[in-house]
């Protein structure tokens, strides 16, 4: 994208200081997000939202704002200028109450960048795990008593099983020979699992979960922290929305707990570490024990093969549908994602 284009978007915004530079963050699989540096004290993150993926822009970014400033309030006598090193800010357009600009066909919105932050792709020492549960923790405590049907459901079904099921018997009705034969093992595994990767989803559906504020997409790399490895904050909130305990929670042990990247495609290397399971759990006990009822806590293992398990459905979904959802860079990619989360599965049957 043009310089002239993304500081012409920027501009759009009722920031406090002037652009010097930009570069683009590749971290995620769905939006195009840039980190735009300024003149001043104060760099900002410039997103642009995939309207394919995300259909109603207004309701998702008043979900983050929403969510965001109900955290912000937890906090009366801290200054702007803590909260926004240590919550996610979002800078309003100009002339305008609204927090996104439409430029053409697209949808922009802009947050204060924290400084002196780090994420990581995958987790290298216990201590990470440890303050990513905390992390959680916290979101989901200081989120507790906001009413989540004031939010939207940004993707609707997006963690429910039945509904992943049918796009996946859909995909397998339309694919392509020649991918069926190259993901015939995987299609296999999935019939094996069927039963057991629903009981979440009929719990759910009887009533005996509660439904909360949800961040949905936990993976740890949508986990803020310092340089010294103590955690800042959950980010990455465009998929806030009502839900269970068990989508944060699995979806954050599914990535904390692969010693590999989700894309790697050497399988030897992709194991369930046992150890960053108990490290992540004892962090986000800490914070949740005496807020979850007796069944969250129960299916809390569970959770963690559940969400392993939508991933891999959901990559291999997307490969026999000729990657029309995630950002791919290889004819193969959402299949070697799809093994990855397979493996890991295979790893943690064996150890839980």
């Amino acid at each position: 994208m043009k310089t002239e284009t993304i500081i012409s978007i920027f501009n759009e915004f009722d920031h406090q200081f002037n652009y010097k530079s930009h570069s683009e963050l590749n971290s995620g699989h769905i939006n195009d997000t840039f980190l735009i540096k300024t003149d001043g004290d104060t760099n900002y993150i410039l997103q642009r939202i995939n309207q394919v993926v995300f259909k109603d822009v207004l309701g998702l970014v008043n979900n983050k704002v929403l969510t965001s400033n109900h955290i912000r309030s937890k906090y009366p006598n801290a200054s702007d200028e803590v909260l926004n090193k240590t919550v996610l800010s979002f800078i309003k357009e100009k002339n305008s109450n609204s927090y996104y600009h439409k430029e053409g066909v697209n949808f922009w919105n802009v947050m204060i960048f924290i400084d002196d932050s780090v994420t990581h792709e995958i987790v290298k020492d216990e201590e990470i795990a440890y303050e990513g549960g905390k992390l959680l923790g916290d979101f989901l405590n200081l989120t507790s008593d906001f009413d989540s049907s004031q939010l939207i459901d940004v993707i609707p079904n997006f963690h429910n099983m039945a509904f992943r099921f049918k796009q996946y018997a859909s995909s397998i009705q339309s694919a392509s020979k020649s991918r069926l034969t190259k993901a015939a093992d995987y299609i296999q595994i999935v019939a094996d699992l069927k039963e057991e990767m629903h009981i979440l989803q009929n719990l759910k559906d009887a009533g005996e979960i509660p439904i909360r504020v949800t961040h949905n997409d936990t993976k740890i790399s949508n986990s803020l922290f310092t340089e010294d490895n103590k955690g800042i904050c959950m980010i990455d909130t465009d998929t806030v929305m009502p839900g269970i305990i068990y989508y944060d929670f699995g979806d954050a042990i599914r990535t904390i707990c692969n010693t590999a990247a989700e894309d790697e495609t050497d399988l030897s290397k992709v194991e369930f570490n046992l150890d960053y399971y108990k490290a992540y759990e004892k962090g986000f006990l800490e914070k949740t024990k005496d807020s979850l009822t007796e069944v969250e806590l129960k299916y809390l293992p569970l959770a963690a093969k559940t969400m392993i398990f939508i991933m891999a459905l959901r990559f291999l979904t997307d490969y026999l549908n000729n990657d029309t959802y995630y950002k791919t860079t290889y004819a193969d990619h959402n299949l070697d994602r799809a093994k990855n989360q397979f493996k890991l599965i295979e790893s943690f049957s064996k150890k839980l």
